[in-house]
């Protein structure tokens, strides 16, 4: 690659990492929306593709012949159809490492309002209830077991604030070796189902992998503790939604906080917006103004390290840049 390509960021990224790609000369174009049809229709003859929890799906790729690099701007890329940008030479790298903290902070605050009971101690406030603040079962998460499915950056990250609290940290994660979680004071689980058992939290942090997907369903929660949370802010599909729903209905674990979904935006109709022991946000567990910036100065980094032929950081598909 050369210097003077065009970016076309399928969706926006905070505006240091614009600066940043426009002083080196090169010019940044932004699709007017993210769908794939749109996407394939505006792309042209864009050499980098800028994506973020929309992907960048094959029809795309098929509408940009001089596409060279996509840049997932965060860690998720299983939206990126990655064995056809391998197929027609495109390289797809993402940036890990920028956002974790803020995932992890996001895991935490909300783990803290489920056991603080903050969505229902407002509506109290608001509603003229505020005698009835007796009735809500407030926990402390000092003592409590921290049960980590997944112990990449962003998991470790959670650990660690996790033991500010004085809580007793469990690790699923069977491509991290047990030495360097307990070097770190977590303890390793060999099973799944045991780590849900023993844990008062379930915080996933898992990859989205074929073997991963519908990780946490029916028989997964029903061996949960009745007073259990569960926090996901990895991916939707990680959880069988439809069993989710089923188990925070029937009590059968305490509530769950949800920062991704299966499907997103979440339908209107979807049965999660009923139920009153789950908190929503929308995928923004990484999204805090200093890892946004700190994400799209990574994303700067790495198109301009291709832009002088180096290959970039955290490169997704190899093959395709050794063609």
């Amino acid at each position: 690659m050369t210097a003077g390509g065009e970016v076309f960021l399928v969706q926006p990224i905070h505006p240091a990492g614009v600066a940043r790609l426009r002083a080196a000369g090169l010019a940044v174009r932004r699709a007017s929306a993210a769908d794939t049809a749109t996407v394939a229709a505006e792309i042209g003859d864009a050499r980098v593709a800028v994506t973020r929890n929309a992907g960048l799906a094959a029809a795309a790729m098929a509408a940009a012949p001089a596409l060279r690099l996509v840049v997932v701007h965060g860690v998720g890329h299983d939206r990126v159809d990655l064995a056809e940008a391998t197929a027609r030479g495109i390289a797809v790298c993402n940036t890990p490492a920028a956002n974790a903290r803020s995932v992890a902070e996001h895991a935490i605050a909300t783990t803290l309002a489920l056991a603080r009971r903050l969505r229902e101690a407002d509506a109290l406030v608001r509603a003229g209830r505020f005698e009835e603040r007796y009735r809500l079962r407030i926990d402390d998460l000092r003592g409590k077991t921290l049960g980590l499915v997944g112990a990449g950056r962003i998991g470790l990250a959670t650990a660690a604030l996790a033991r500010g609290f004085r809580m007793r940290v469990l690790a699923y994660s069977p491509s991290v070796a047990p030495a360097r979680l307990a070097r770190r004071g977590i303890e390793p689980s060999a099973d799944l189902g045991r780590l849900l058992e023993a844990a008062d939290v379930v915080s996933l942090h898992a990859r989205l992998r074929p073997e991963t997907r519908g990780l946490i369903g029916a028989a997964e929660l029903a061996r949960m503790r009745p007073t259990a949370l569960l926090v996901n802010t990895a991916r939707g599909a990680l959880v069988d939604e439809a069993a989710l729903v089923a188990a925070l209905a029937r009590r059968q674990i305490a509530g769950a906080a949800l920062d991704v979904f299966a499907s997103e935006p979440v339908p209107a109709d979807h049965p999660l917006l009923a139920l009153d022991n789950v908190l929503l946000t929308p995928h923004v567990a990484g999204a805090s103004e200093q890892a946004l910036a700190a994400t799209a100065e990574a994303v700067a980094a790495a198109i301009l390290r291709a832009e002088r032929g180096r290959r970039p950081a955290h490169l997704l598909n190899p093959a395709a840049w050794r063609r």
